[in-house]
């Protein structure tokens, strides 16, 4: 697909619930025989990210490597710069990571840690990686992250380091820390918002603003099951706070007014317009997906990571990044 500007196309496996686990090693195959920029391997219910990473790259002979948005809630500075670091060295590609602060499901009900005061675990976090990475001896001693004298005794990856960012003090971390900021399920008119902040920021700091990534729900032609599919991914960000006022944004202040009244999620879902997946992803034919990546671009994003939908019709999402396949 011909794009306009320096807009560039990666992939992240979409982990869907309703779908095999392993499919996350196709889409990973397509994404490199397909010609993307990038691959984005992120880490929730099913495999461990540093696990799926060393058999995706047994897979695939050149695809780039971003490992994220890990949870600083759940993952140390420490782990991570050594996870990031093993499978650097194991597989003799590049390795980028992403830290995010997650949700206080994964990282309060699942993991049993703290989920408050996300911004400073995020911010401290930051800090502490980027010498890590560097392969240099550091001493952390913040209140949320913490680590004294370690040294990576593998060949240091020198990655590039993104954070994930939707808040304020999320973006401050990310012009003052990050080589990228990385958004996620949001419309263009949002993204432009964040960029607008990411530079203010930035410049404060004497910083060049970083590149900015989004992840994007995709489906081509999507079928009934994609869409609903596309719309359970919605329920949980529908009563979040600045999500909501997005959404609201967007003309649905209706579904974002019923969301707060708590209802059961399979309530939640029934009430959730079809419409709802164009306005924070990629849906249609390839016509409309251009215009709407050529949005995101003109919101500054730099960078557009593909979250293909998987079902029966489209397994795996291989229609999907075939027609949106960069080359």
């Amino acid at each position: 697909m011909e794009l306009s500007g320096n807009l560039e196309l990666s992939v992240s496996p979409g982990y869907w619930q309703d779908r095999p686990p392993q499919e996350a090693l196709t889409t990973a195959a397509l994404a490199d025989q397909l010609g993307y920029a990038g691959l984005w391997l992120g880490e929730m219910a099913t495999y461990d990210v540093f696990s799926l990473a060393t058999a995706v790259a047994s897979r695939t002979p050149r695809v780039p490597l971003t490992l994220g948005p890990l949870a600083v809630g759940v993952r140390d500075p420490m782990t991570i710069a050594r996870g990031v670091a093993s499978v650097a060295d194991l597989t003799g590609r590049p390795v980028s990571v992403a830290i995010g602060s997650s949700s206080p499901v994964v990282v309060r009900d699942w993991h049993g840690r703290d989920h408050r005061r996300t911004g400073t675990a995020l911010r401290e976090c930051a800090q502490a990686l980027r010498p890590l990475l560097d392969g240099e001896r550091t001493t952390t001693d913040g209140t949320r992250a913490r680590t004294r004298g370690y040294r990576l005794r593998l060949p240091a990856p020198k990655s590039s380091l993104t954070v994930a960012a939707f808040g304020p003090m999320a973006v401050r971390t990310a012009a003052a820390h990050a080589d990228r900021m990385v958004l996620n399920l949001l419309t263009p008119a949002s993204a432009a918002d964040l960029v607008r902040q990411l530079h203010s920021a930035a410049a404060e700091f004497g910083r060049t603003p970083p590149r900015v990534a989004a992840w994007v729900t995709a489906a081509v032609d999507p079928s009934a099951k994609a869409v609903e599919q596309l719309r359970r991914g919605v329920v949980g960000y529908l009563a979040a706070p600045g999500y909501d006022a997005m959404f609201e944004a967007a003309g649905f202040g209706e579904v974002v007014a019923y969301a707060r009244t708590r209802p059961h999620p399979k309530e939640l879902l029934a009430a959730v317009p079809p419409e709802i997946t164009a306005a924070v992803g990629l849906v249609g034919d390839a016509d409309t997906i251009r215009a709407r990546l050529a949005e995101y671009a003109a919101a500054g994003v730099d960078e557009v990571a593909l979250v293909p939908s998987s079902t029966d019709a489209d397994p795996c999402g291989e229609r999907t990044l075939t027609v949106l396949s960069p080359h």
